[in-house]
This record gives C-alpha cells, sequence and structure tokens, in this order.
C-alpha cells in the first residue's frame, strides 16, 4: 500500500522486523572499509609500502603501546606479536566499520564522519611516521573518499528517499510518491548522492534489496580487485632478486673450521644447534612489515662528532680489505629466562673500530647513535664500538647476503649487549654524539642507556611431558657472551648440583651446549640450570623480567615422566 510523506528527509512508516536492514547495514559498513583499504594499498603500490593504512596505524600502535603491554604482546605471541597486532587492528576496523554501518541508517553524515575519521586517523600516522610526508597520506584519504562513495550508495538502497518502488524482505514492490530508480536514472549517481547524504532515517522503512545487493557486489569487487592490484604492484619493491644476486665471499679473515665436538645437536635429540639457520633465527623489531631496501641505493653515513664525516656504499663495504666473518651469538633483551630469542650465525662484516678509527671520534662524543632506513634509532656507547674486537657493520649470515628480515642489505652487531643498543637493522645513518643530547628509541621509553648480555643457560630437552621412564639425556645451551662459559650445572629436584658436560668451545662470543645423562623415574620432576662463566661469576638465581636490561634467573622447568 502507498505511503505519502511531507518532506524529502523521512521515509515510510512501515512495520516489520527491522533486523534485516541493520544487518545489510552492517555488512555495507564492513564492504565500505573494504573498499577504503583495497583503494587505500592501491595507491600504497603507486606511492610506497610504507603508505598503507594498515602499516602506519599499526607502526603507530606499536609506538604509542604501554611497555607492560608490548612486554606481554611478546611474551604471548613471540615473534608473530605482529601478526598478532596486524589481526587486532582489522578486528577493530570490523567492528568500527560495523558501528559506521548501523549508525547511517540514522543519519548518512555520521557514516560519511566515521569513514572520513577512517581516513584521517591512517593520514595523520603516515604524515607522523619518522620517514612520513605528505604523499604518504594519499593512499587514506583518497581510500577513504572511495569508501564513503561505497557506504552511501549501499545505504541509499536501504533506507529510500520517498516515492521509490522497493523489493521488501518478503519479496513484495511497495510503491511510494516520488524518484527512487527514476531518479537514478534521471540524476545520475551523483545526485542520488547528494540527496541521501542529508538524510535523516526511521525505522519501518521500505528497502530496495535488489539495489542494495547490486551496490554490494560492485563494493566487494572494487575491494577485492583494488587490493589485490595494489599487493601485485608493490612487489616491485621487492628487494629478492637484488639479493639473491650479490655474491658473499668468505673473506681472508675468516672465522675458520669449527672445532670437534662444539655441535652435539646431532646426538641430542631437541638440542637446539650451534648455528641457527636464517630462516629460523628470531626476528624482534616495530615494523609492520619488512623494509625493502636496494642494495645499490643503499649507503650509510658517518657523520657528528668526528674530524671526517664519511660515506659508505654496500660495494664499498664488500670491496674492503678489513673484512672479516666470526661467530657470534646474539640476543634480545624482551628473551625471559629459558626463551627462544636468542640465536648463533656466522657473520661477515667490516669491523666497526676501523670505520670509527678513518673517521676520527672526537673527545666526549660517548654514543654511537645508528638509525633504520625506518626512521628507528639505537644508541651505542662509544667505548663498546671501540673496544669490542668483533663489533662490525655485517652484511653476510652464514654465507648468505643479510635476509631482508636480519636487515638487508646491512646491520650493526655489537658482542656482548643485547640488540636494543647495538644491533641496528636496516641500518643507514650512523652519528657520533652523546646520551644526554640524543635519547633512542628504547632509552625514549624507560630501558637502561646500556645493557650488557646477562649470564644465561637454558634447558632445551627434556620435553615437559611425553618422556618414558629410563635414560634421558638433559641438555642445552649457555652463554655469556665475550666472557664464555667455564662451567653448567643441573640440579634434580632439589638435588645437589650436577656438573654437565660441555660442548668443545667455539669462542667466547658463541653459546656452548652442555648434556647431562639422567636416569629418570616415573612422576613429575624439577630440573633447574645454571652456568658460570669464565671470569668465576655465577649465574644468580634472582628472578628479574626483561625491563630494563634484561631478564634473570635460573630456567627451571617441570618434566613429567611417563
Amino acid at each position: 500500500m502507498p505511503c505519502v510523506i511531507d518532506t524529502g528527509t523521512q521515509t515510510p512508516q512501515r512495520a516489520g522486523n527491522p533486523w534485516p536492514r541493520r544487518l545489510r547495514a552492517a555488512i555495507a559498513g564492513i564492504l565500505a572499509a573494504a573498499v577504503a583499504l583495497g583503494v587505500a594499498e592501491l595507491i600504497a603500490g603507486l606511492v610506497g609500502p610504507n603508505s598503507s593504512p594498515v602499516v602506519v596505524v599499526g607502526g603507530s600502535a606499536i609506538d604509542a603501546t604501554p611497555r607492560p603491554v608490548k612486554d606481554f604482546a611478546i611474551r604471548t605471541f613471540g615473534e608473530s606479536d605482529k601478526i598478532a597486532l596486524v589481526i587486532g587492528t582489522l578486528a577493530l576496523i570490523v567492528v568500527f566499520a560495523i558501528v559506521v554501518g548501523l549508525l547511517s541508517l540514522r543519519d548518512r553524515r555520521i557514516g560519511v564522519a566515521g569513514i572520513g575519521l577512517f581516513g584521517a586517523v591512517g593520514a595523520l600516522a603516515a604524515f607522523t611516521r619518522p620517514t612520513g610526508d605528505l604523499l604518504d597520506t594519499l593512499s587514506s584519504l583518497l581510500g577513504a573518499v572511495v569508501g564513503i562513495v561505497a557506504l552511501l550508495l549501499m545505504i541509499s538502497a536501504l533506507t529510500q528517499p520517498a516515492g521509490v518502488t522497493t523489493d521488501d524482505d518478503d519479496g513484495a514492490a511497495t510503491e511510494s510518491s516520488g524518484g527512487g530508480r527514476d531518479m537514478v536514472a534521471s540524476g545520475g549517481v551523483l545526485d542520488n548522492l547528494r540527496q541521501n547524504l542529508g538524510h535523516r532515517d526511521r525505522k519501518g522503512v521500505s528497502m530496495d534489496r535488489r539495489g542494495f545487493f547490486i551496490a554490494g557486489g560492485v563494493a566487494a569487487g572494487v575491494a577485492a580487485v583494488t587490493g589485490g592490484a595494489g599487493t601485485l604492484i608493490q612487489r616491485r619493491f621487492d628487494i629478492s632478486a637484488a639479493r639473491d644476486a650479490l655474491n658473499i665471499q668468505t673473506p681472508a679473515d675468516a672465522a675458520g673450521a669449527v672445532p670437534a665436538g662444539a655441535d652435539l645437536a646431532s646426538e641430542v635429540p631437541g638440542l637446539t644447534p650451534l648455528f641457527t639457520d636464517n630462516a629460523d633465527f628470531y626476528r624482534v623489531d616495530i615494523n609492520i612489515t619488512v623494509p625493502q631496501v636496494s642494495p645499490t641505493d643503499w649507503s650509510i653515513r658517518i657523520h657528528g662528532r668526528v674530524q671526517n664525516e664519511l660515506t659508505f656504499s654496500l660495494a664499498d663495504l664488500m670491496a674492503r680489505d678489513d673484512v672479516i666473518e666470526r661467530d657470534i651469538t646474539i640476543t634480545c633483551v624482551s628473551n625471559t629466562v629459558g626463551g627462544g630469542l636468542a640465536g648463533s650465525a656466522r657473520w661477515i662484516g667490516v669491523p666497526l673500530r676501523n670505520l670509527l678509527d678513518e673517521a676520527g671520534v672526537e673527545d666526549g662524543a660517548d654514543q654511537v647513535l645508528t638509525t633504520a632506513v625506518d626512521g628507528f634509532t639505537i644508541g651505542t656507547p662509544t667505548e663498546d664500538c671501540l673496544r669490542t674486537e668483533n663489533a662490525m657493520l655485517a652484511f653476510g649470515m652464514n654465507g648468505e647476503p643479510l635476509p631482508a628480515e636480519h636487515g638487508f642489505p646491512v646491520r650493526m652487531l655489537v658482542p656482548g649487549l643485547y640488540g636494543y643498543v647495538s644491533a641496528t637493522k636496516w641500518v643507514v645513518d650512523m652519528e657520533l654524539t652523546t646520551f644526554g643530547e640524543v635519547a633512542p628509541y628504547w632509552v625514549q621509553r624507560e630501558w637502561d642507556e646500556t645493557a650488557p648480555i646477562k649470564l644465561a643457560s637454558r634447558i632445551d630437552t627434556p620435553a615437559s611431558v611425553g618422556v618414558k621412564a629410563g635414560d634421558v639425556m638433559i641438555a642445552g645451551v649457555a652463554w655469556a657472551q665475550t666472557r664464555g662459559i667455564a662451567k653448567v650445572e643441573v640440579r634434580i629436584d632439589g638435588g645437589d648440583w650436577q656438573q654437565a658436560e660441555l660442548a668443545a668451545e667455539t669462542n667466547v662470543e658463541m653459546w656452548r651446549q652442555w648434556r647431562l645423562p639422567w636416569r629418570a623415574e616415573t612422576g613429575q620432576h624439577t630440573l633447574s640450570v645454571r652456568a658460570t662463566d669464565q671470569a668465576g661469576e655465577v649465574q644468580t638465581e634472582e628472578r628479574a623480567e626483561p625491563f630494563p636490561n634484561g631478564a634473570s634467573g635460573w630456567h627451571t622447568l617441570q618434566v613429567f615422566i611417563q
């Protein structure tokens, strides 16, 4: 039956179940957000991947997240913390989009404002990133504009102006007194959008079901095509081919053969290998996506409180006659007691001390401030850079160019210091300054300025459950970088400490494997381990969390023997 209304800003009053219309409004909000993201990804493919809303908003979220929350994320998700962040960000976008879609039924202007806010947040995040500029805001802003158009088209089908012939939820035709599809046909899509932008809705209206599904299908298609095209276009920034083309030669000053008996992993199932495969090496950084740095475009500038400002390309570093190869264990400060955020590799690079000597460090410059391509900063004590023999700018890892995830083309390493004060990945700038003048990224967040790696040991095997009674091998690794491991002891069920067998030492900068045979009886048992370094220091039992300068305490494991 026809409904007559007296203004174009009201809709026919019509009884019925409001939920189908609300459900479709929620879907409209989700599809509009998907269109906005898809178009933004397409623009990011042209502008650069760092303009992607998910990337820049995620990066800003990492920067703004309180330290306890970051610690929780690393403990809970480990190296998958960034995946968890992206999933969480997308989930929030879906919830926000649903709310925007539902509110758009009442007032289209709310929907426009909601999608506009979505774009503004992305643009602001892109512009305020350390390397952001105005061009990086285009992805979010243009994506939001197209998302608004998509939302209005879909919502207009759910809340028709007066005089529309519609398909209601029962499939019956309902005729009003005005324009509807005729309006679209005669005035065009833009006229429809203009009339619907100021439209305030009320309950019980008719809806154009077929029109909604057409608009929704178009929106879904636009989101899929633009998002997919953006992903494909962004592959042009990938540096895999350029990385694979590099030939890393073993330098004259090579690490040499591994001593016999230094790697027991083949003899003890479950024991950590002496060298960590590149694919298995831990990764902890603030990047949602891995920076892609062209090796031909890369260079590093050494400046600040130096006598000679220097710039080196990758070719310059690789061609030097002082390139070294060293076996070094590195550790993240976020590693908990018994955790896996540590790894060992054979690194190739140029001694940091030589580069700084060539630059001529001025008196009083107590900090080497290094900056990554993404603007992330790390401050390293100058004294450690100069006195640590094997501190280096590394470009090789286990006989290959550095993987992109681990800093390709060049990263810094200073043995004996946690990564957040020494191991800048994708490094492009080195400034000699002071800690009083500049506070690097993590120091701004109240972590200590200096952080020597603490003496640590870990039980790798046996597993906590599923082990059968009988002869069992207890084994693991221990490290005391730059000091070396002298002894490892194991305590079973609170008894006396038993000295474990140590693998042969590679060097003092590498971890050492250890093992202890055990006649295990059925039941639950408690295993603990502690290490002693070559200076005579015994690993402390006192528990400390990673903040502010690394975890401490004995690794203790509960094992159930069947």
